[in-house]
């Protein structure tokens, strides 16, 4: 899906929240797959890595410290505290591909989800993903085997809290099926692609049409 067939346009922040679990994180990387436009925003974080996960691939792994000398800073378009680390995003890269015309993915919490559309209302569009039930939720939660017991039940008992917050985004997905709530994301995705605040090479090409004559 090239953003050169008629002319450049302004990349968008496509920010992609859930609850733990409901599958924000796997949607996300198969539509950044499918999309060589589309890169994911990869956050820095304060918690220890999980069984495979790498530095510079899933997140950048930072000490406290560190983490609060990039706030300092102002480095980062967003940070919160979620479960007992920190998490922000590197705002310098993202306003780089944005300029450029490319689009970058937030999978983030509600918290980060807000601070970035105050920040950047017009390149901003948010998704919230929907788990089919609690239940469900807590089984994918053990399912994956990642967390201990007692993480589980905090990230359960948080999820309510998350899930009420659904309102504030501009679309909302259920994951009842994978494949269904994977291609209603990707109609999303294509469709703010086409908004015409995004494509300034709209105003000369109509300009154009107008200007010719039969």
């Amino acid at each position: 899906m090239s953003n050169e067939r008629h002319g450049p346009r302004r990349g968008l922040m496509l920010v992609i929240s859930s609850p733990s679990g409901a599958g924000k994180t796997s949607l996300s990387r198969r539509l950044v797959a499918d999309h060589a436009d589309l890169s994911l925003s990869i956050s820095a974080t304060t918690r220890a890595p999980r069984p495979g996960e790498l530095d510079g691939r899933e997140y950048h792994f930072v000490g406290p410290e560190r983490f609060q000398e990039q706030v300092r800073a102002d480095d980062f378009l967003e940070w919160a505290e979620v479960h007992e680390h920190r998490y922000g995003s590197p705002k310098a890269p993202v306003m780089q591909a944005l300029a450029d015309g490319q689009d970058v993915l937030f999978d983030i919490d509600w918290q980060g989800a807000m601070s970035i559309a105050a920040s950047a209302p017009g390149d901003v569009v948010r998704v919230f993903i929907l788990p089919p039930s609690m239940a469900d939720l807590g089984r994918r939660l053990h399912a994956r085997a990642q967390d201990a017991e007692d993480v589980i039940q905090r990230r359960l008992g948080r999820a309510y809290g998350e899930i009420a917050m659904y309102g504030e985004y501009d679309y909302v997905v259920l994951n009842d099926d994978f494949d269904q709530a994977y291609a209603d994301l990707a109609h999303i995705y294509h469709a703010e692609r086409l908004r015409r605040t995004r494509n300034p090479w709209l105003k000369p090409f109509v300009q154009k049409l107008l200007d010719e004559k039969l």
